[in-house]
């Protein structure tokens, strides 16, 4: 019996790798000669990176700026000529010192150094993983990063972050990297919403980054100046990626991608499932296992476990979703896909239990998945004989 164990991080708690892991070990209990294969994964946020590598990918370690400005060992993926740039890695929450929010003065400046690192390897396609990020700076980080110069009505240098933009004056494009225009980007995120406005990526992201309802305002007031400037510099097609379905992605760093970069937006599950080879991996799978931390409504917006069970469906294999807790009801889970779901809390009601005890428990639910699948998949066998 051949499994393929292609789950997200639960966040918080354990990488995609250590919940393929533990959930494998489970599983040899209950059938121990079982074919597992590992496929962590994810959507264009945390974990890309890893997903990168866990396919061949080589990490390559890189110095950068990280989100308040501060040195900070990080990291890209590289395959020949592609490489895989996870903006949490350099600039994302998980990475702040202390843990302190900062919305207003955070910077995506350490993504962009990633993306040089990159083009001084001789990369000429990046995937920039969007998601998790501390920053509501419109990706003027990223571009500072790429060599972009952003300057005040005096000509001095602005501070970093999103609320200095409401200062800017000039941007200078023309300093730009000259690599650039030789480089295919793909932008890999499941955020569709615009940079600005009431859906836009200070009014909806900034309060999660630590931003008051004023702050959130002036960060979006601040945003929507930097489009006008940038505008006269670049043109009016600004306008255009400033209201894109994923403008507002990771602070804006969206923006700054499909504005300046020319970047092309593809769902980040679609994206990370490619690198990983997942439709070549279960084709010849007896069961797919999927999951993430909480399957919840933004799972069927498209996250990792629901673009899993459509590829596994569209080869006709069983899937079977894993998670921490379910908000889900049993005809969302079913219309998603799913044979079978099991959660943490089923077995352990304290969730801060199911945080710090994962691991185990994951053991503990491989064995009765493990069990479950074999008994299911044993009816099936005899159904099929009986009617044959």
């Amino acid at each position: 019996m051949r499994i393929v164990i292609a789950p997200d991080k639960f966040k918080g708690s354990l990488s995609a790798a250590q919940v393929a892991t533990h959930l494998g070990r489970g599983i040899r209990v209950a059938l121990p000669g079982a074919d597992i294969v590992s496929v962590p994964v994810a959507d264009g946020g945390e974990g890309t990176l890893d997903a990168a590598v866990g396919a061949g990918y080589e990490r390559v370690a890189v110095t950068v700026s990280g989100p308040t400005g501060e040195p900070l060992a990080s990291a890209f993926a590289r395959q020949g000529h592609r490489a895989v740039v996870e903006m949490a890695a350099a600039s994302g929450l998980d990475v702040l010192p202390g843990g302190t929010l900062d919305a207003g003065g955070a910077t995506s400046l350490g993504t962009g150094e990633l993306i040089r690192a990159a083009l001084d390897a001789g990369c000429t396609e990046i995937v920039i993983g969007v998601g998790g990020s501390a920053c509501t700076d419109g990706g003027a980080g990223l571009l500072q990063g790429l060599g972009a110069v952003f300057t005040d009505d005096a000509g001095a240098p602005l501070p970093r972050g999103g609320l200095p933009l409401a200062t800017l004056a000039r941007v200078t494009l023309d300093s730009l990297d000259r690599r650039l225009p030789g480089v295919r980007f793909v932008l890999a995120g499941d955020v569709d919403n615009p940079l600005l406005g009431t859906r836009g990526a200070a009014a909806v992201f900034a309060p999660q980054k630590g931003a008051s309802a004023s702050v959130a305002a002036e960060l979006d007031a601040s945003l929507k100046h930097y489009v006008e400037v940038l505008a006269r510099t670049a043109g009016p097609h600004v306008w255009t990626a400033a209201n894109a379905p994923g403008a507002g992605a990771a602070g804006g760093v969206g923006f700054a991608a499909l504005a300046v970069l020319g970047a092309e937006r593809r769902p980040g599950v679609d994206v990370v499932l490619e690198l990983a080879g997942l439709a070549e991996k279960i084709r010849s799978a007896d069961l797919v296992i999927t999951g993430e931390g909480s399957l919840d409504e933004q799972t069927l917006g498209g996250k990792t476990p629901l673009g899993v069970a459509r590829q596994a469906a569209a080869a006709g294999i069983p899937v079977i979703a894993v998670c921490g807790r379910s908000t889900l009801t049993a005809p969302q889970l079913q219309a998603a896909g799913f044979l079978q779901t099991y959660a943490l809390t089923e077995i352990e009601r304290d969730t801060t239990i199911c945080m710090t005890k994962a691991g185990p428990l994951l053991e503990q639910l491989g064995q009765s998945l493990g069990a479950y699948f074999e008994a299911w998949h044993r009816l099936g066998a005899r159904t099929k004989e009986y009617s044959e």
